[in-house]
């Protein structure tokens, strides 16, 4: 696959297309991605009386709109989180208003939508919350919250982050656009990036003022090559890198695959299977991963 979109990317650069230029804008830092990195393999760390489990995804409102034909996507999402059963679980696009049980999570903390106008985001644990916050995007329907999670005698913040999308079709053939539609997507895309910029920075500020060890996940709507990932990354460990294997995959483009949604834990953790879910329930993919704290 990464050969062939070289040899591609090649091809185009040769026949002089003007069009690939802004192809590979868009592909490398936008909405619409490059390829992430390849894990050819990762060591398992045995589990621990101490290891918990977290899961962090993108349902796009349990498909609200019909954006896929079938009427039961819902509850084949709660089914799949059902059987997975992830200790702490951090939902982007979520939809309170969907008639689902998630009765075996009994701590919650939530976006208020009636309250902020903001599309919604979850953090459901086992475990008991014992403080939660939000934090604002100011002029963006994106937001970010955090859960303060005591495990046994050990307390986490958990950050739930829905960075700022483009709004473009992921799979929108650039090359079809005449001269005035690549400049307005061009534009679309420099209004993202410097919104994606301020949030990614407010959130980095509030993490380092925490008190307690973190855990971040989220849907970055950018991919590891971006300005807005190294900056909410920062001496984070992220989970695929250390225990994934493969393309690492969080997001259905049909041209390649790519990795915008992420876990990073504090470097006090040892990170243990991290997994990948190709279900076809949503526009992202769900990303699980193990995690001990050191004692």
């Amino acid at each position: 696959m990464i050969v062939l979109n070289i040899l591609f990317t090649v091809y185009w650069l040769i026949k002089l297309k003007k069009q690939v230029l802004l192809s590979l804008l868009v592909l490398a830092v936008g909405y619409n991605h490059i390829l992430s990195f390849y894990k050819f393999s990762s060591e398992s760390t045995p589990k621990s009386e101490d290891t918990f489990t977290l899961m962090s995804y993108n349902v796009r409102l349990f498909n609200l709109y019909d954006w896929i034909d079938d009427k039961t996507i819902s509850t084949k999402i709660q089914k799949f989180i059902s059987e997975e059963s992830p200790n702490i679980l951090c939902f982007q696009e979520y939809d309170s208003s969907t008639d689902l049980d998630f009765k075996a999570y009994r701590y919650k903390h939530q976006t208020n939508p009636a309250k902020n106008n903001k599309s919604e985001l979850a953090i459901l644990s086992t475990y008991k919350i014992i403080d939660s916050g939000f934090i604002n995007f100011p002029n963006s329907a994106n937001s970010a919250i955090y859960a303060d999670i005591l495990i046994k005698s050990d307390t986490l913040r958990v950050y739930n982050v829905h960075l700022q999308s483009s709004g473009i079709d992921a799979n929108v053939d650039v090359e079809s656009l005449d001269k005035e539609q690549s400049n307005k997507l061009l534009n679309r895309l420099e209004i993202t990036f410097k919104a994606q910029q301020f949030q990614a920075e407010r959130v980095a500020n509030h993490v380092a003022k925490s008190p307690y060890k973190v855990l971040m996940c989220g849907d970055f709507n950018n991919t590891v090559f971006s300005y807005v990932y190294r900056i909410l990354k920062g001496d984070l460990l992220d989970a695929f890198e250390t225990s994934g294997t493969g393309f690492g995959s969080t997001f259905d483009f049909k041209y390649f695959p790519v990795r915008i949604d992420f876990i990073l834990a504090d470097q006090s953790f040892k990170v243990g299977t991290f997994k990948n879910y190709s279900v076809p329930y949503s526009d992202h993919f769900p990303i699980f991963t193990e995690l001990t704290l050191h004692k």
